[in-house]
């Protein structure tokens, strides 16, 4: 069995696994308990969150535990949008968002009149330009993902960072796939609200992490008064100390992790230099993600090839009752009359994998589709 679906969810490290063990067999009083065991979980959960400020280069009272991307997206657009919506209802984002930066763009528009601006990608690429062409003076937030969950392709953060800085939009960042691959500072490049995923880095689901500049935003959930009363719900202290030492660990080996990713990546494309396939990707790519596809070839059926043979890829699209959705992503690519929304897989890799699974899988995909 080989699994190369690494940006749709990771397998543990045992950095993870030993921290969450230790504190499940240990520490099981509530951190908002008064008594002596909730204190001790109370320690652990202030602990870890000073850790992860450390990590980030912030301030542990900039960070808010949630139970992954997916919330911390909504709370940071829903919260911060409806607070400051006397300021102004217009959002900026980009077409190849995941669509739970999206999805809350549309609630806001439909349920409280909000405008947004959809920048489409040009030659596959967004732009600082693009995002400074479409700044008005009602603007109150830029959402723009670091890198891209189908293709691995960066976005100029640093630079959008930058020119926000004039302006009073607020720069939301969903980096669900860039956290614990490159390093990140969100204070240095001028992000105010940004957005992780522990799954994403070899941590455990159902946890995850939001980065505010301020508690100036919209509470999402409520009905208790954890997360400086910005997030109800008893903490999962297991499952952050396990997001916590994950990331440590990504982070500590993040330049080796790095370079054997972009050898595994390397070797695969060496392996299938005989055969015919494009690449879609931008100009800058994180080597994680690799999309690719094969004239001809159709995606879904190659998918359920590979399955068979043991090997797991995506579509990098959502799969709903086994049918292949279109990716948007590559639509806004390429255009909707494109064979490459058809033809196109995702393979994405984690420093786990290893040479021999990258010739496996190369060699399988040339028996496949007999090149």
């Amino acid at each position: 069995m080989i699994y190369l679906d690494n940006a749709a969810t990771t397998p543990m490290s045992s950095a993870a696994i030993s921290a969450m063990t230790q504190v499940m067999q240990e520490t099981y009083g509530n951190p908002s308990s008064i008594h002596s065991h909730g204190r001790q979980a109370g320690k652990l959960l202030r602990e870890a969150r000073q850790d992860l400020a450390s990590l980030l280069g912030t301030k542990p009272q900039h960070l808010f535990f949630t139970a992954g991307g997916t919330e911390s997206n909504n709370t940071a657009i829903i919260g911060h949008c409806l607070r400051h919506q006397n300021l102004g209802k217009h959002i900026i984002t980009t077409a190849i968002e995941h669509h739970s930066v999206l999805e809350p763009i549309e609630y806001l528009v439909e349920n409280f009149g909000f405008e947004v601006t959809i920048l489409q990608p040009i030659n596959q690429e967004i732009t600082v330009q693009q995002v400074q062409e479409a700044l008005r003076d009602d603007t109150i937030l830029v959402s723009i993902m670091y890198a891209n969950n189908e293709t691995g392709t960066l976005l100029p953060i640093s630079e959008i960072g930058e020119l926000l800085k004039q302006h009073q939009a607020s720069f939301h960042v969903d980096a669900v796939q860039a956290v614990g691959k490159v390093p990140i500072l969100p204070e240095a490049l001028g992000i105010d609200f940004l957005s992780a995923s522990a799954h994403k880095f070899h941590g455990p689901k159902g946890i995850g992490f939001l980065y505010a500049s301020s508690t100036d935003f919209d509470s999402y959930l409520h009905g208790g008064e954890q997360e400086q009363k910005k997030r109800a719900g008893t903490e999962n202290l297991p499952a952050i100390l396990g997001m916590v030492a994950a990331l440590k660990d990504d982070l500590e080996h993040l330049e080796s992790n790095f370079e054997k990713v972009q050898q595994l990546k390397d070797t695969f494309l060496n392996e299938i230099a005989d055969t015919d396939y494009y690449l879609n990707q931008g100009k800058y790519q994180l080597p994680y993600v690799l999309n690719i596809g094969f004239p001809g070839q159709r995606n879904d059926l190659l998918l359920l090839r590979l399955d068979l043979e043991g090997i797991s890829i995506s579509t990098g699209s959502a799969c709903t009752a086994g049918v292949v959705q279109v990716s948007h992503v590559l639509q806004s690519f390429y255009g909707d009359g494109s064979p490459r929304l058809h033809e196109s897989v995702r393979v994405s890799i984690s420093p786990q994998n290893t040479e021999q699974e990258m010739i496996t899988l190369a060699k399988t995909l040339k028996e496949i589709i007999g090149g």
